[in-house]
């Protein structure tokens, strides 16, 4: 790759973590610039979901692991060039703060950079079902410029395990940060033939 990215990862306490974790890895493996920043309840989630040592390894990829109450941290500056953030999964309060501007750690500080800098944010929602309060948290995001992208498994792959459901997710998100020379992408639908994921 010509040139490198540097990219924020953010992961708030939702069901999903596998997701986040999978995004690191993948742009961990193509040389971008990653920042990391996992809050409080996130932590308890991929040693949950995920494994008493997924986090560590994760931290062993990126550039930097910041903690989520240092608001004075690189990430909270709009001086702070990066080719966009993604939060994944995306929690129902994180959503809400970064769309409320309830700026109260530095992983909401940070989207709130992306929005302000015209950069791209990718929300990777994980709630269901939904109340009135979520949707317009979910239309004030979108109105002030993020990308809400539910955490929503592809079938039309014909998955072979929940891995490759994780795959097609964290590729879709990097996908949406517009970055074409990342080479890193969902596989593409055609018309003739489903896409469907490579052998691992």
């Amino acid at each position: 790759m010509s040139t490198q990215h540097r990219i924020v990862v953010g992961i708030s306490g939702a069901s999903g973590a596998a997701v986040g974790l999978r995004v690191v890895e993948l742009l961990a493996s193509v040389d971008c610039e990653v920042h990391l920043v996992v809050s409080k309840a996130a932590r308890r989630t991929i040693g949950y979901e995920v494994g008493p040592n997924a986090l560590d390894h994760a931290a062993d990829l990126v550039h930097r692991f910041h903690k989520i109450d240092d608001v004075g941290a690189c990430i909270a500056s709009g001086s702070f060039r990066t080719s966009g953030m993604i939060v994944a999964p995306c929690s129902i309060r994180t959503l809400s703060a970064i769309a409320h501007g309830d700026l109260d750690n530095l992983l909401v500080r940070s989207a709130d950079v992306q929005l302000k800098e015209r950069r791209r944010l990718v929300l990777m929602l994980r709630e269901t079902p939904l109340h009135l309060g979520h949707i317009r948290s979910m239309a004030q995001a979108t109105e002030i410029g993020a990308i809400v992208a539910p955490l929503s498994p592809a079938f039309y792959q014909r998955p072979r395990s929940i891995s490759e459901m994780v795959d097609h997710m964290a590729l879709r998100a990097i996908g949406l940060l517009g970055l074409n020379d990342l080479e890193l992408s969902a596989p593409e639908w055609s018309d003739d033939t489903p896409p469907t994921c490579p052998k691992p």
